[in-house]
């Protein structure tokens, strides 16, 4: 078992930043985010592997950066030129590498607004 625990929310004006982070109870493969907006089902913003591989949803591609750093077995998210579009809970997310096992952290709102 994997607990994931998120920090960082808030609220920011359109244009601004926000740095997610994502504390997970142990090593875990692949690490990320996914984020649900109210009405609207859970989307990909982005992953990362213990070997640094990444992916990123269309809709964030090239605002958005994850790091991990596997030493401390967390993983962040710096959000840039942000949207009304990007509010939603953002869900800290976890995947063992071979039994494709996911785990998910309680989510952190994120409301971009002026």
């Amino acid at each position: 078992q994997v607990q994931l625990v998120e920090s960082g929310g808030g609220l920011v004006q359109p244009g601004g930043s926000l740095r997610l982070s994502c504390a997970a109870s142990r090593s875990i493969y692949t690490m990320g985010w996914y984020r649900q907006a109210p009405g609207k089902e859970r989307e990909l913003v982005a992953t990362v592997t213990s070997a640094g591989s990444t992916v990123y949803g269309d809709s964030v591609n090239g605002r958005y950066t994850i790091s991990r750093d596997n030493a401390k077995n967390t993983v962040n998210l710096q959000m840039t030129s942000l949207k009304p579009e990007d509010t939603a809970v953002y869900f800290c997310y976890g995947r063992e590498q071979y039994s494709g096992r996911q785990y998910w952290g309680r989510g952190t709102q994120v409301t971009v607004s002026s």
